[in-house]
């Protein structure tokens, strides 16, 4: 009876029957020992089973308990008084006896099978070669991971599994000598496809095709056992096979069909993922190409010689040039060639020329020794081509030059390539870039691949999943076996493991599909490329995942690598065509998020911490030196904090008017955000609060989302932590005009008085004019008219003083709405209308829109308090098309309610009413909510007026 089982996972009798056994370190001890049975196996040959090379001081104690659970283990196994675990020096013996063992059942089987083959009893071979595969239940000690490295008991394993093929081999060779045929096409289709190399078992699928009526089948099984042969080994197939092969030419054997003087076409293409979904219209996209190449003007004026499908790792190029090849069987009549050039993979690419033979003997042509020269060569495969309609799938190029030679140059044959870069030198080539699964794709494949009812049963958690995987079809095919393969597994788990940062590229790998394993390859080709441009670039990807989260321009990459911009564009474009960037806007480049967690991996590991640290604070200070620059475009401010004392050579952009440069620093906030709290890190409180400060020209238009506060209030804690004294100052005077964008008065007067108090310290006469000139506009928002005029005079006095010999229209415009503003809370419209008037004059110049726009409005209001109604209307509309043109959400509504009093004024409720509800619905659409309160009271007055 068999009381061991090794021919699959490990297996011990309990007494009542076969069961699996508990515990790696009692399971490998076991292993090794029935192996070795009835051998003595050493003490270190034991600890080198259970911990390898590293073995642990405290291994003999741990090896005694291991043993002792063992020998608990095997009890049942032994009769009674028997011991099955000898002590014998150096080591132990474990004793087994006849029929124990599977895996001796297993050979004394198989010895009884070879007999019978030898004396022709085909009945009797087919028996012992049922009762012999009985006792395989997998690979044999499938879970005992530690023997993987030692040599002695694996050779024993592989020995096993040589054996097994053996039986395999001879039991299907008795089944086809017992007039078997359709049957075993199947499983013999399996064990070819399991064993590409074992020539037997194309021998005998070839034989039972052949048999079966299907000669052009078994000659293209032929040929995939010599494709295969040359490949992996570079040997063509042995005699048997070849006899095999002539006799299928010769039409002579059993069943044979008429001779045809033209080997079938070849078809080597791989098989057609069952899940493959979506890219219908790069399928179609694709298709259209390659059936236009023959003859018609398929990209502008060149013929199609080539189309180059081209992305990131793992997004799904072979699977969609696979997927295309099998649809185009009927239209290249003449075959498809398959290659794998191996361009990105861990060993060399493999060269065209050699290639080049084999394509050849593919297609039928006979051919004797070819030249050594690649060209020469290549002109043999073209002239071949050129007199056939073939389609060359040539998957995993590594560059132009790597498929160059190996494409067609006339007739109507044409090459599908795959690529992680675009082959931009590769004459005649159509390029279909392909981008990450759009979700629907996404959900489709995950369902294909572990069941659409168990996604929707977790939906929160197959969210996080799809985020987790980035839209990448490798990510989502390692995702789809680890839920296949863990069927008791709740979503949520899997989507915990797939935090970013925390495991998930690990968690996206298993077996030989790695994600982290697939990008390396493009690093490293890159980073140990013997051209230096390349080199630079694997750098460049490096020093991104110090900024991973955000995207780049040249301007601000130049930075973070510490090179001009116009290098910095060409390393960006690099890494673009290598598909390690993409660009998702016209100079902008940004990271994938897997790829980005991975170049935050290769920063931390192989760039030095001094290095990164200068990298990240050259990137922080250039964003500083930005987001002034756009603030004085925004604002036309001629007084800024003074600069940082870090000279920052690189290019910062250039701002045509404010609305370029409100809406660079809205695009760029998130970054700008992150960098404050970069900056906090690095101890640069001088960066932090100039980045807070200077996000004021962003303010003007979007100072009602709370971001700019946040900020402010952040910078603030970081200058008090460094005792930042003129960062202090700064952020006050900011914080102010915060609260009083948002009518938050008495903050803002608050934080003026501490602003006014230290740049008063500081001798500031400049700032202190500004200050008290917000000081007014406080005042007026709290209703305090007479405080805000006094405050207002103070301001300009102090204007007029300091700008007596160089004038300053900015700030003599500023200065005038202050005392504008005054009186027009004082009633004194004519005075406040003319100063309005005289403002929007001295800005029409200057292209300050939120200030022209702000002083419009108010010209509005105080025109049509005093019944000039066309141009009391004129201003307002000017105003609100500045507003709207700028999506300034908060000064559009300010215009609407200006309008709509206006209107109202003027005894013209339908109008009044219609920019009330305009007004209300922008309030709600963007959380205005003290616009929203102001119409909706309006709208209820007018109501119970009966307007």
């Amino acid at each position: 009876m068999v009381k061991f089982g090794l021919l699959g996972p490990l297996l011990l009798h309990d007494g009542t029957g076969l069961r699996p056994v508990s515990g790696p370190k009692v399971r490998a001890l076991l292993a090794v020992l029935l192996l070795r049975a009835n051998r003595t196996v050493s003490r270190d040959a034991l600890k080198a089973a259970l911990w390898g090379d590293d073995i642990p001081a405290s291994a003999d104690a741990a090896l005694a308990n291991h043993l002792t659970r063992l020998r608990r283990a095997l009890a049942a196994t032994a009769e009674e008084g028997e011991a099955r675990l000898l002590t014998v020096a150096p080591g132990y013996q474990l004793v087994v006896h006849e029929g124990e063992l599977d895996a001796d059942v297993f050979e004394a089987r198989l010895r009884e099978l070879r007999r019978a083959h030898r004396r022709q009893d085909w009945d009797a071979v087919v028996r012992d070669g049922v009762a012999a595969q009985s006792l395989w239940r997998g690979t044999p000690l499938a879970d005992v991971s530690p023997l993987a490295e030692q040599d002695e008991p694996m050779l024993r394993v592989h020995q096993l599994v040589e054996e097994r093929l053996q039986m395999l081999e001879l039991n299907f060779d008795a089944e086809l000598r017992r007039g078997r045929r359709e049957t075993l096409i199947g499983p013999l289709t399996a064990l070819v496809a399991e064993h590409p190399l074992q020539e037997p078992f194309h021998v005998l699928l070839m034989t039972a095709l052949d048999r079966s009526g299907r000669r052009a089948d078994a000659i293209n099984v032929f040929h995939g056992l010599r494709r295969s042969l040359s490949d992996e080994l570079g040997v063509p197939p042995g005699a048997d096979a070849r006899r095999a092969y002539e006799s299928l030419l010769a039409g002579d054997g059993p069943g044979a069909a008429p001779h045809h003087p033209h080997l079938p076409p070849p078809f080597q293409v791989p098989c057609d993922a069952p899940s493959f979904v979506g890219r219908a219209d790069e399928v179609k996209r694709v298709s259209d190409l390659l059936t236009a190449a023959d003859g018609a003007r398929a990209d502008g004026e060149r013929q199609v010689r080539a189309v180059v499908v081209a992305g990131m790792a793992g997004v799904g190029k072979t699977a969609l040039a696979v997927h295309v090849a099998h649809r185009m069987r009927t239209a290249f009549p003449d075959g498809i060639l398959y290659a794998d050039l191996r361009g990105y993979c861990a060993g060399r690419p493999r060269p065209p020329g050699d290639l080049i033979p084999r394509f050849l003997s593919d297609l039928g042509i006979r051919h004797g020794a070819l030249p050594d020269d690649l060209d020469d060569r290549a002109l043999h495969l073209q002239q071949a081509l050129a007199e056939r309609r073939v389609l060359l799938l040539l998957d995993n190029a590594r560059d132009a030059a790597h498929a160059a030679p190996l494409l067609p140059t006339r007739g109507p044959s044409v090459a599908l390539i795959t690529s992680r870069h675009l082959l931009p030198d590769l004459p005649g080539a159509a390029r279909v870039p392909l981008t990450p699964l759009p979700s629907e794709s996404q959900w489709e494949l995950l369902a294909a691949l572990c069941g659409e009812k168990r996604l929707l049963a977790e939906p929160a958690a197959m969210d996080e999943i799809l985020a987790a995987c980035g839209g990448l079809p490798l990510a989502l095919t390692v995702v789809g076996a680890r839920l296949t393969s863990r069927p008791a597994w709740p979503l949520a788990l899997l989507a915990g493991r797939l935090t970013p940062h925390q495991g998930r590229l690990e968690t996206l790998s298993m077996g030989s599909v790695d994600v982290e394993r697939t990008f390396a390859v493009s690093h490293l080709a890159m980073r140990d490329s013997p051209e230096p441009l390349e080199r630079e670039a694997a750098r460049a990807f490096r020093l991104l995942g110090l900024w991973a989260a955000h995207p780049v321009t040249p301007r601000s990459a130049a930075a973070l690598f510490d090179v001009t911009a116009e290098k910095a564009a060409s390393l960006l474009d690099l890494l673009a065509d290598a598909h390690l960037v993409h660009s998702p806007a016209p100079d902008r480049y940004a990271l994938h998020d897997l790829l980005g967690e991975y170049a935050v991996r290769l920063a931390a590991a192989d760039e030095p911490e001094p290095e990164r640290e200068q990298a990240v604070t050259r990137l922080l200070a250039w964003y500083a030196t930005a987001v002034a620059a756009a603030c004085r475009t925004a604002t036309g401010e001629t007084q800024s904090p003074p600069p940082l004392g870090d000279a920052v050579p690189w290019e910062v952009p250039a701002f045509a008017d404010d609305t370029e440069a409100i809406r660079w620093s809205a695009q760029e906030l998130p970054a700008v955000q992150e960098a404050v709290e970069r900056a906090a890190e690095l101890g640069r409180s001088d960066i932090a609060w100039r980045l807070a400060v200077g996000l004021f020209g962003y303010a003007t238009t979007h100072w009602w989302t709370g971001e700019w506060d946040a900020c402010l209030a952040r910078a603030t804690e970081i200058a008090r932590a460094h005792d930042d004294r003129l960062g202090q100052a700064w952020l006050h005077r900011r914080i102010a005009v915060a609260h009083g964008m948002a009518y938050r008065s008495e903050a803002s007067l608050e934080h003026l008085r501490i602003a006014l108090a230290m740049f008063t310290e500081r001798g500031d006469l400049r700032a202190q004019a500004s200050i008290l000139g917000n000081m007014a506009a406080a005042h007026g928002v709290a209703g305090d008219a007479e405080q805000s005029l006094l405050h207002a005079r103070r301001s300009h006095e102090l204007y007029t003083e300091l700008f007596r010999e160089t004038p300053d229209p900015r700030a003599e415009a500023l200065s005038l709405s202050r005392l504008a503003d005054a009186r027009q809370m004082l009633g004194e419209y004519a005075q406040a209308a003319e100063g309005h008037r005289r403002v929007a004059e001295l800005l029409r110049a200057s292209g300050r829109g939120v200030f022209l726009a702000t002083s419009l409005t108010r010209l509005g209001d105080c025109l049509a308090a005093l019944g000039r109604r066309e141009e009391a209307f004129d201003a307002l509309a000017e105003a609100l098309g500045i507003r709207q043109r700028m999506d300034d959400h908060s000064g559009t509504a300010d215009c609407l309610l200006s309008v709509a009093k206006a209107h109202e004024r003027f005894g013209e409720r339908a109008e009044a009413r219609a920019n009330w509800e305009a007004c209300l619905e922008l309030g709600r659409r963007h959380r205005l909510v003290t616009r929203v309160e102001e119409c909706l009271a309006a709208l209820h007055r007018m109501t119970e007026q009966g307007h």
